[in-house]
């Protein structure tokens, strides 16, 4: 951070266009659209996030343990479930050309992705039978409108209360990092859970069984929910270091995130379909519709992330790098 800006705002000569890079304005309908959820959440978010801290303690103090994660074999594939996705995040953190993130702030972050989960999973369960109700739509009513949301929300949330509030948080491409760090938390648990319910009982038959069953289908599920929070998390470093027109640019962040969240979870029936009359295995179908639709959306990512990368190359060519310093946005209450 240079005298409270971003590296590549602080050699900006007015000459490049860095709309989405390191600035922003109102250029598109969902950029309008963001305005005006903005002006609309500004009121009662605090109030939303304190009902949201109250929510995960209540779902915390009620959940069932998760003891069987213990059992050696079972973590080793909670491990192995999770293989793809950090694979994500340390490309999205080598992507970082400013400075090293330290390690006790992806640490915290990583874990209040995972701690975050449980409200996730709270309103899910709590909202999943309401929208059950309704055939068909209901379910793509309930990706759309809960699912995708909430999920990203509290991925969103384990940045933004605590990373978010770093000096070292001092790029907008550190959003990115640190989002991709909360997706990556998110899923550890979420995997975690999946494969401890799998499980069930502690005989070794079953844990090797249902447990090495349910973890490759728990390894491509991963490096979406990285995908999804990397982007809310780069406009969260947008946002930083545009004060004036922060809150709408996290919504845009957001909406970006959930929408991509909820669609995949929507189009989950392709390959099943696609297996069925094709002959061919349901994981299968189902990985190469994965490699697909994260590689569309990561590709996306990986250019947003490039942009950046090549702009603040051609502004700190041969120069040293910036001595960070620390200035408190306005977004920072």
């Amino acid at each position: 951070m240079v005298d409270g800006h971003d590296p590549v705002q602080a050699r900006d000569d007015g000459t490049r266009d860095l709309y989405d890079v390191t600035a922003w304005e109102v250029r598109s309908p969902l950029d309008g659209i963001a305005v005006t959820l903005y002006r609309v959440l500004r009121v009662t978010g605090k109030w939303l996030l304190v009902l949201a801290s109250v929510g995960i303690l209540l779902w915390l103090a009620s959940r069932t343990d998760l003891s069987r994660v213990t059992n050696p074999v079972v973590a080793g594939f909670t491990l192995l479930s999770i293989l793809p996705a950090l694979a994500l995040v340390v490309f999205v953190w080598r992507s970082d050309v400013t400075s090293a993130e330290p390690i006790s702030l992806l640490a915290a972050t990583f874990a209040l992705g995972t701690l975050f989960a449980g409200f996730a999973a709270l309103v899910n369960s709590a909202l999943g039978g309401v929208f059950g109700l309704v055939p068909v739509v209901g379910t793509i009513w309930f990706f759309y409108l809960v699912v995708g949301p909430v999920e990203e929300t509290v991925k969103w949330l384990a940045v933004r209360i605590y990373a978010y509030r770093s000096s070292r948080f001092d790029a907008v491409i550190d959003g990115a990092v640190y989002g991709a760090v909360a997706g990556l938390g998110f899923a550890t648990i979420e995997n975690a859970l999946y494969i401890t319910d799998a499980v069930g009982t502690p005989v070794i038959g079953n844990v090797l069984g249902a447990g090495g069953g349910v973890t490759p289908l728990r390894a491509i599920a991963g490096p979406g929910h990285v995908i999804y929070s990397a982007f809310a998390g780069y406009y969260l470093g947008l946002a930083k270091f545009n004060r004036d027109r922060a809150g709408p640019i996290v919504i845009k962040g957001l909406l970006i995130a959930a929408l991509i969240h909820a669609t995949y979870n929507t189009l989950t029936f392709v390959p099943q379909v696609a297996a069925a009359v094709l002959g061919v295995p349901t994981f299968v179908a189902l990985l190469g519709f994965v490699v697909l639709y994260d590689g569309f959306f990561g590709y996306f990512l990986y250019r947003k992330l490039a942009r950046y990368r090549a702009t603040y190359r051609a502004f700190y060519a041969d120069r040293a790098e910036p001595t960070p310093t620390t200035e408190r946005t306005e977004f920072e209450d």
